[in-house]
């Protein structure tokens, strides 16, 4: 579990070019086609084994079920990443307590970390160079959790 003490995770964040809201299990059909169109992108960002390119739409309703549970239980948050009209997911973001089965930093983690950050772009985000965006408005985001220790576990650091 993440310690949070009186720090209340957002549920959605507006900016000029996306929304970042809380993941739920009615994202699944936005999600599974974003993933399934990005599979090989989202694993050079992250690193790991995931996606693997054989989830069905069910296993990842099942999943972000999974996610929201998790955010309203405030042990993990999962976040999505749309397009200002919400039509279009273009990526994802999560926050893990280290050692959670799902933060892909095994290995990799450096002493005292309290909190595992990764994200992924879609393949057609990446292409228009949105993954720096991205990485680096989690950068600053971080900045208001009340982590001493984040780590970004993406193999991919952005480019400057």
């Amino acid at each position: 579990m993440l310690e949070l003490g009186n720090y209340q995770p957002k549920q959605k964040i507006v900016t000029n070019s996306f929304i970042i809201r809380k993941i739920m299990a009615a994202d699944a059909a936005m999600d599974y086609a974003a993933v399934m169109s990005s599979v090989d992108a989202i694993k050079a960002q992250r690193g790991g084994t995931w996606p693997n390119g054989n989830d069905t739409l069910e296993e990842n309703s099942i999943d972000l079920a999974w996610h929201q549970r998790d955010f309203e239980c405030q042990y993990s948050f999962a976040y999505v990443v749309t397009s200002l009209d919400g039509t279009e997911e273009l990526g994802c973001v999560y926050f893990y307590p280290p050692g959670h089965p799902m933060n892909s930093a095994e290995g990799k983690l450096p002493n005292n970390t309290d909190a595992v950050v990764n994200l992924w772009v879609t393949q057609k985000a990446f292409d228009k160079k949105f993954y720096n965006e991205l990485y680096r408005f989690v950068e600053g985001w971080l900045k208001e959790w009340p982590f001493r220790n984040p780590f970004i576990s993406n193999s991919l650091k952005p480019s400057d």
